[in-house]
């Protein structure tokens, strides 16, 4: 029964950081916010003559396309009285790479919230006293972790974000389509995923703050009151 509980616990403990990183990504990933944001920081519609209007466009055409069964990201774009498909063949395939990165990220995101929900209804029964404040600890304990990610992911990217970046790359995708010449590269310039990343590991970081002040609060105010009884 105890190594049971253990190995419940440290599943939900492990976990816990995925969830946090997998759901942070999901937002991320589907925040028309922070693809305008960086439209607008990196003076994408000077750098590539599109309108903002064309650029809120292709903001909303990527959130509807990773959430579809489209296989590649056609996107038409009128500009100046002219009608053009926005990217090329490569810059497609690319995306589509991408989107399968997505669909993972869901599937990671998916996986760690059933065995999380898992462990702790395994745990939690019967429900006690003792039962819950192991849970809030565990909660407390993954935040903790959670953390501590977030430190090391920090440090590397403020070290050397662009040598981070290119190694991704060359493990994520087994060809050459992330450099195709078009529109991508002018439209996502290497700041936009600077700021991408850490908007991801700020949300992630909120996250954990949030739910590890929680239990922290929670055992401290449990603590207080099995005192004063």
């Amino acid at each position: 029964m105890k190594i049971r509980k253990a190995i419940f616990r440290w599943v939900f403990i492990l976990c816990f950081p995925l969830l946090l990183l997998s759901s942070s990504l999901a937002i991320c990933f589907n925040s028309q916010w922070m693809f305008n944001y960086g439209f607008e920081k990196y003076q994408v519609s000077q750098s590539t003559g599109l309108s903002t209007q064309n650029l809120a466009k292709i903001a909303s055409s990527w959130t509807s396309y990773i959430n579809s069964n489209k296989e590649y990201w056609d996107i038409t774009i009128n500009q100046d009285g002219k009608t053009f498909t926005l990217f090329t063949l490569d810059e497609q395939m690319h995306f589509k790479d991408v989107k399968a990165l997505v669909k993972f990220d869901y599937l990671v995101l998916f996986l760690a919230l059933i065995l999380c929900i898992g462990s702790t209804v395994l745990r939690l029964y019967p429900i006690t006293r003792e039962n819950t404040k192991q849970i809030t600890k565990d909660i407390l304990y993954g935040s903790l972790l959670s953390i501590a990610l977030i430190c090391v992911l920090a440090i590397a990217s403020l070290f050397d974000f662009d040598a981070l970046f290119l190694q991704m790359h060359y493990l994520l995708f087994s060809n050459n389509y992330w450099y195709a010449e078009g529109y991508m590269l002018e439209l996502f310039p290497g700041g936009f995923w600077y700021d991408a990343a850490f908007i991801s590991i700020g949300l992630m970081a909120g996250l954990a703050l949030i739910s590890g002040g929680i239990a922290f609060f929670s055992l401290r105010s449990a603590k207080r009151r099995h005192q004063s009884e």
